[in-house]
């Protein structure tokens, strides 16, 4: 069976999405802010979920219209071959999102996608009433400027669930930004990351998975592991080709910081995520780091003064910081935070600055190509 499919991902890393799918072999056909699509088959679903670093979701594409009534909502609805997916006993919640669009009640929207898709499944089954205690398909609807989406999801939990993280610290960073960090960071054999303010050692251990080729979701399941159109074997294909692809490296990070309590949590996640013996993780301030006698990239996520610390101890944070990275020039350093101040506070201006968002948060990525002293 062939699908439309839709990988979304947090907004700025559209470009490495589809990258990444174009890697696997399949043919994009649409990028918008926040989702990639492409066509695939129930393979696709299984290697995309299986092997995309960078997305939130994968979802199959039921169908598309436009809508600005209910009216127009339900008919649009009604009018798609659910029964192509959804079996007689089947659950078919339904959630989503209205940006920007007519229809803006996402509880009358529910509602409404809801009974349209009884009405259609009604006819084939013969049938008004559905019992809704067999396979659960999560039903997903985006309304982008009266343009209706209507997808199924395949993945269950959010992707950047990798299943290595059980613990994290106050503040974690999402996995599928900092996968997006490590890689715009081009980590290499010969190059040491140093994440010296490192947390749950997130960075750290998305740069490594990168390196030895570890796919992201070897290690968890997917909701389309149920579904009878895609089946458990073909992501048991899926998962022994990402095992078959782990590479050795001699790639090394370093994960340090001052809080004790994190660097256990950092460990223990490396040691899940299978990449413990290509970190080093230890107890340093990150203020007084030192190169250890070769080329290295410092590639760190610290405080914002929003749920670490207050601002005041995070402004004076930067500005020492600041001082200290420029010191071990001519490493590059690569710093995300959502404060917008931070080039002042850390007395000199990026080479590039990329907008990011951790979760609902805006951030910057501030990248500095020419560390000079």
């Amino acid at each position: 069976m062939k699908f439309e499919l839709v990988a979304t991902c947090l907004f700025g890393l559209e470009h490495l999405l589809g990258e990444e799918i174009d890697k696997l072999g399949y043919e994009r056909t649409s990028t918008i802010n926040g989702r990639v699509s492409f066509l695939g088959d129930s393979e696709a679903v299984a290697l995309s979920n299986v092997f995309l670093r960078y997305a939130e979701r994968v979802y199959i594409k039921v169908g598309s219209f436009r809508a600005e009534s209910f009216e127009e909502l339900f008919e649009g609805t009604r009018s798609l071959s659910w029964e192509r997916f959804i079996g007689s006993s089947d659950a078919f919640p339904v959630k989503g999102h209205s940006i920007r669009s007519k229809l803006h009640s996402i509880p009358d929207c529910q509602s409404i996608i809801k009974k349209a898709i009884v009405r259609a499944l009604s006819v084939p089954y013969g049938i008004s009433v559905f019992p809704e205690d067999g396979i659960k398909y999560q039903v997903e609807f985006f309304i982008l400027n009266d343009e209706v989406t209507l997808m199924i999801d395949t993945s269950g939990d959010p992707l950047h669930k990798r299943g290595y993280r059980r613990e994290a610290n106050a503040a974690p960073i999402r996995e599928t930004l900092a996968a997006a960090i490590a890689a715009t960071s081009r980590p290499r054999e010969d190059v040491l990351l140093w994440d010296p303010m490192c947390g749950s050692g997130t960075i750290a251990i998305e740069a490594a998975m990168m390196m030895r080729n570890v796919a992201p979701g070897m290690k968890r399941h997917f909701a389309a592991e149920a579904f009878p159109f895609v089946g458990e074997s073909v992501f048991q294909r899926a998962r022994e080709e990402a095992r078959e692809s782990i590479v050795e490296s001699g790639f090394t990070a370093f994960a340090s910081d001052i809080d004790e309590s994190a660097l256990k949590i950092a460990k223990d996640n490396a040691y899940r995520a299978g990449v413990l013996n290509s970190l080093r993780i230890f107890k340093q301030d990150a203020r007084t780091i030192g190169a250890p006698g070769r080329r290295g990239t410092i590639v760190t996520n610290p405080p914002y003064g929003e749920r670490l610390g207050t601002l005041s101890e995070v402004e004076a944070l930067y500005r020492e910081i600041g001082v200290h990275f420029r010191s071990l020039a001519p490493w590059q350093v690569y710093v995300i935070t959502s404060h917008e101040g931070f080039e002042r506070l850390y007395d000199k201006k990026a080479d590039k600055v990329r907008k990011l968002y951790n979760g609902m948060i805006p951030c910057y990525l501030y990248q500095f190509f020419k560390n000079k002293v």
